[in-house]
């Protein structure tokens, strides 16, 4: 019997392949149009091979850019990140134009999730030193929250610059 070398393969069984691997991958969660393509890039195949197979999915609604979007946007709130960090992430995984306000106002709005991590972090200390005080702030910078959000936290939870002396 004869086994088959890549370059033997023929185009067809080529797309079943990709076809069961974004398959196997989609059913694990979702996955952005870009994930794919990048992993498929890693396991040998090109993108001409693999952008019909990609759009077949789609059009299937299998794979679902704006529905991967929404998941992982409730996912990262979930978690505790702000709106610029959650905006990064999805542009590097080739996602843009998202309303990241709508769904944080599903959860609660911005202001209360900043409040949720901030107070999981840190006690309600109302009096800090201004090394403390650019640390937290660091810190939500980090989670993806504005200096105007931040600013907010602080005015919010009345917490005041102590000079220590």
């Amino acid at each position: 019997m004869k086994t088959k070398t890549p370059s033997s393969t023929t185009a067809n069984e080529r797309s079943r392949q990709i076809e069961d691997i974004c398959l196997r991958l989609l059913a694990r969660r979702e996955h952005s149009r870009r994930e794919l393509l990048d992993k498929l890039a890693l396991r040998g195949f090109e993108r001409d091979e693999v952008n019909p197979v990609i759009d077949a999915l789609t059009e299937q609604n299998w794979q679902n850019d704006e529905r991967y979007a929404e998941c992982y946007v409730r996912d990262r709130i979930g978690k505790g990140y702000g709106p610029i960090r959650i905006a990064y992430e999805l542009q590097q995984r080739g996602i843009s134009g998202v309303d990241l306000d709508a769904q944080a106002e599903e959860q609660g709005g911005w202001l209360n999730l900043v409040l949720d991590v901030y107070a999981g972090k840190y006690g309600d200390e109302k009096s800090l030193p201004p090394n403390e005080w650019a640390k937290r702030s660091r810190f939500l910078q980090q989670r993806g929250f504005s200096g105007e959000t931040i600013k907010q936290v602080f005015a919010e939870l009345k917490i005041k610059l102590c000079r220590s002396g």
